[in-house]
Formats: C-alpha cells, sequence, structure tokens
C-alpha cells in the first residue's frame, strides 16, 4: 500500500524558515546548538559561520529545512543572501547540501557570481571536492541562475535611491545591448549619491572608451 499524498509532499516542504536564540555550544566542525525557547536545535554551518557565533550569543538565522525521507537537517545562514545562494545551489544538476555548504563555506555569494561570470574555474575548483571537470559543468549550469538582484555584487546602495537607482541604470544598459559582464564592470566605477540619468550618462562614457 502506497503513501498518502500528503506524505510525498510533506517531505519537500521546509517548515523553519528562521530562528532567534542563544547559541549554546559550537560544535568541533559545522554544527551550532541554538536554544530558541527552551528548545535546542542543531544548525548546520559553514565554517566561516561558525567562527561568527559565539556561545551566549543572541542570533538570528536564516533557516533552509532541508527534508528527506530518513533524515531532516537545519542548514543556517547569518545573511538571506547566503541562504538564496544555498538553494539556488542545490537546486542545480549534481549539487546536494555538503557541496553547496562547501562552495559557500570557500567563496561568498557576490565571489561566487564574479567567479560564474569570469569563468574562473581555478576558483571554482579551490572547493574541496570540485574538480575540473565538475566545476566546468557547474559554470555552465550556474551561469543564469545566479543572475539575482538580491545576489547582486554591485547591490550596494546609492545614497537617496538605494539599489534600485543602479537597477534602473542597469536595465537600460542591458536594453542597449550590453553584456552583462560590461554592466558589472561598469557599475562598480559609478561614484554614489548620482541620479539615474548622471549614472547612465558616466557608465555609457565608460563602456565607451572601453570599446574604442
Amino acid at each position: 500500500m502506497g503513501r498518502p499524498a500528503w506524505g510525498d509532499r510533506h517531505e519537500e516542504t521546509s517548515m523553519i524558515g528562521s530562528l532567534r536564540g542563544v547559541v549554546l555550544e559550537r560544535g568541533a566542525d559545522t554544527e551550532v546548538l541554538l536554544e530558541v525557547a527552551g528548545v535546542g536545535y542543531l544548525i548546520t554551518v559553514t565554517p566561516r559561520t561558525l567562527g561568527e557565533l559565539e556561545p551566549g550569543a543572541n542570533v538570528f538565522v536564516h533557516v533552509h529545512h532541508h527534508i528527506r525521507e530518513d533524515a531532516q537537517t537545519l542548514f543556517g545562514f547569518l545573511r538571506r543572501e547566503e541562504r538564496a545562494t544555498f538553494q539556488i545551489l542545490i537546486a542545480t544538476h549534481g549539487v546536494g547540501p555538503a557541496l553547496a555548504m562547501a562552495i559557500l563555506g570557500t567563496h561568498t555569494p557576490s565571489a561566487l557570481i564574479d567567479i560564474v561570470t569570469s569563468a574562473d574555474n581555478a576558483s571554482l575548483c579551490l572547493v574541496p571536492g570540485v574538480g575540473k571537470k565538475t566545476a566546468e559543468r557547474l559554470l555552465v549550469e550556474l551561469k543564469n541562475r545566479l543572475n539575482l538582484p538580491m545576489l547582486d555584487p554591485v547591490g550596494a546602495s546609492v545614497a537617496g535611491g538605494g539599489s534600485s537607482v543602479l537597477g534602473d541604470v542597469r536595465e537600460a544598459l542591458y536594453g542597449l545591448g550590453y553584456a552583462p559582464e560590461e554592466v558589472r564592470d561598469a557599475l562598480r566605477e559609478l561614484p554614489p549619491g548620482e541620479s539615474a540619468a548622471t549614472l547612465l550618462r558616466e557608465a555609457l562614457q565608460l563602456l565607451g572608451a572601453r570599446r574604442a
């Protein structure tokens, strides 16, 4: 007799999205025990995150609740973009939670975007367990998946307008036919505090000089 349909859906549904509590213990590897309202949650984190979670500290953790038929695991991240990147990675063919955490333990989300954008095979091979062929495949598969505004390394705020100003400039440059790599490099050099029209004009000057 097969399992009821709701059981299948339950295995794929994340039930915990975040936790706020006190760090009770840090494991020797990549686990931390977080107490929330008297309940201790064992959370898997990257070594970088582990170093930021001091015992006794009150913290807020973004959580990916990974549910399988034989196990449930909580993966924790201090920054929302890290969780978003993790979820993109595990949705990629051949990338499980362990490899996704290894990637994030080696490269930040913004660094990973730069690696994928520039097809930097060597940097991706720095991740434990990633060889040349795996790196080449990941570069291809992640090319479009990581093109998200919330993960954009050029998402720094522009005074008075925030990232929406840069977003307007970015979309205008895309509409003019510039490649993502060209746009990304140009946006990095734009000064803060200017209007979209001014930034677009300066970006076009930069791009024109590079193509000359």
